[in-house]
């Protein structure tokens, strides 16, 4: 554990809050001190709820270590369930009362209240939040749907061999409260599946009743949406239910077919009439002028694994740009995207330090970046367009509109994000050629950044290459920041590799030049 101004995930609890916030019927106790309660926050201003989460604190204070915090605990599960009637209770500890070691599970279940209480046991000092909304929902699930399960060694009847008429069932697995647009993502999946003949049984956690869990094993199969929080609850009910699981991950146009071509196979239905209803503005872009000068712009990508492996994938194959950086903050899921590094030939970043990140970047030079809350503070101050596809979020992220990231509704809301704040950067070439009206100068950051003052990296001495073996003069610097941003770092990285094959080892003015001039040829 350390100190960090910036984080991707909190600590566990606050993943075991995401499932509780999520569901209904369903109420937490956690055994944390006064400070913790700063969690409610995340919920309440950042993703608007109009309501608490349905978390109890125990709320101890430093006074309160010299005493009974057991005793303390099980009485703040007692005004819980006296206040809130809920159908079923989870019971952990944060961090700071990790320390303390009460065994909330034991006292809970020393209360026997008349609902069940499921106890958790996230180590906060080793995982992080996703792994923390895994756990939960597992344990729920387990705990709930255990009693219903089929005998050791049944079988399952194929999903191809119902009765006629019967439409199939799925769950929808992982979307939580705080979740990048997994309200949204809900009903397109919802939607699609409809069109193609699929019933949604439960939607878990969000949305969910402990009833509902409890039925979860009557659907025919599962759909994974989001592996970092789904993933184990999936691989339970396989093993348990004899659940198959859908495991695509529908985001991008090409993604999404796979999706409907997947569960198809599945379920035996007819994908045609579906994939030809497709409604994606894939093709129109593809036919379009933004398509020739948007082609090959070199972009970033950082998020957690399923949407940084998504969005490459959509990067690379529907947008035709060049991925140069593919990372997460996702250590559980580093395996997954390694395989989809060596896919675009680059080297993965594994990493939950945002200063790491941010290095990367700035050695990179992308035109764009796609990433988290965290990159686009990182873009902006850099002058770099960014499109946030990934968790953590801010407000910005929960719009009032429906803006799904899956589906092929989905792919054009893709397409609208990431292509307008290149399209952005070809404004701001237009400003450039005016720069000399008071209006526009160099002293003006680019509009879309906010239109403050420039921060650009001020040049006092020679700066040297990112290899080490070539700087750069002020007025070299200062006739590079004339090229509009979007092209610069091609500009420099052509003037540096012309510099180093000449043996020139400080880039002046004349070089930058003769370097234009040679690979204008």
């Amino acid at each position: 554990m350390k100190l960090t101004v910036w984080t991707y995930e909190g600590p566990t609890h606050v993943g075991a809050m995401r499932i509780a916030t999520a569901m209904e019927g369903l109420h937490y106790v956690l055994h944390a001190p006064q400070g913790d309660t700063y969690a409610d926050l995340l919920f309440t201003m950042i993703q608007r709820d109009n309501k608490r989460p349905p978390v109890t604190y125990t709320t101890f204070q430093a006074r309160d270590l010299g005493s009974d915090t057991a005793t303390l605990f099980q009485q703040s599960m007692i005004d819980a369930y006296e206040r809130f009637k809920p159908d079923a209770m989870i019971v952990g500890a944060s961090c700071t009362a990790e320390l303390i070691q009460d065994d909330p599970n034991g006292l809970s279940q020393a209360l026997n209240l008349p609902i069940p209480v499921v106890p958790l046991e996230l180590p906060s000092y080793q995982r992080k939040e996703n792994w923390g909304a895994s756990e939960t929902l597992y344990h729920l699930i387990r705990a709930l749907a255990g009693p219903h399960a089929p005998a050791p060694g049944s079988t399952r009847a194929p999903i191809t061999e119902r009765e006629a008429g019967v439409r199939p069932s799925c769950n929808l697995l992982g979307p939580t409260a705080l979740g990048f647009r997994h309200r949204d993502d809900v009903r397109e999946i919802t939607t699609l599946l409809d069109q193609l003949g699929v019933d949604v049984h439960v939607v878990a956690p969000m949305g969910a009743t402990p009833a509902d869990l409890a039925n979860i094993g009557a659907a025919d199969f599962n759909v994974l949406m989001y592996p970092e929080v789904g993933d184990t609850a999936a691989r339970w009910l396989e093993r348990t239910f004899k659940q198959p699981t859908v495991r695509t991950v529908p985001i991008g146009v090409g993604a999404t077919r796979d999706f409907v071509q997947e569960v198809a196979a599945l379920t035996g239905l007819d994908p045609e009439p579906v994939l030809a209803g497709d409604p994606s503005r894939l093709p129109w872009y593809s036919r379009s002028i933004d398509s020739t000068y948007l082609t090959g712009k070199r972009v970033f990508i950082f998020g957690d694994a399923t949407h940084a492996v998504a969005a490459a994938r959509v990067a690379h194959e529907e947008m035709g740009f060049k991925v140069v950086g593919l990372g997460t903050y996702s250590r559980e899921f580093a395996r997954e995207v390694r395989a989809a590094a060596k896919l675009y030939d680059v080297e993965p970043l594994i990493t939950d330090d945002y200063l790491e990140v941010e290095e990367a970047v700035n050695r990179l030079q992308p035109e764009m970046v796609l990433g988290t809350q965290m990159e686009r503070h990182i873009a902006k101050r850099l002058g770099i367009g960014c499109a946030v596809i990934s968790a953590p979020v801010h407000v910005q992220d929960f719009p009032a509109s429906y803006s799904p990231q899956m589906g092929f509704e989905g792919a054009n809301v893709l397409f609208d994000t990431w292509v307008h704040p290149l399209m952005m950067g070809l404004e701001e070439h237009l400003l450039g050629m005016f720069r000399e009206d008071f209006e526009f100068n160099d002293d003006v950051a680019p509009s879309h950044l906010g239109g403050k003052t420039r921060v650009e990296a001020s040049v006092k001495d020679p700066q040297p290459s990112p290899d080490g073996d070539t700087s750069w003069s002020e007025d070299a610097e200062k006739e590079l920041g004339k090229i509009p941003f979007f092209v610069r770092g091609k500009a420099r990285r052509n003037t540096e590799q012309y510099a180093r094959d000449n043996g020139v080892t400080t880039i002046t003015t004349e070089i930058l030049y003769d370097a234009k001039a040679f690979f204008s040829r």
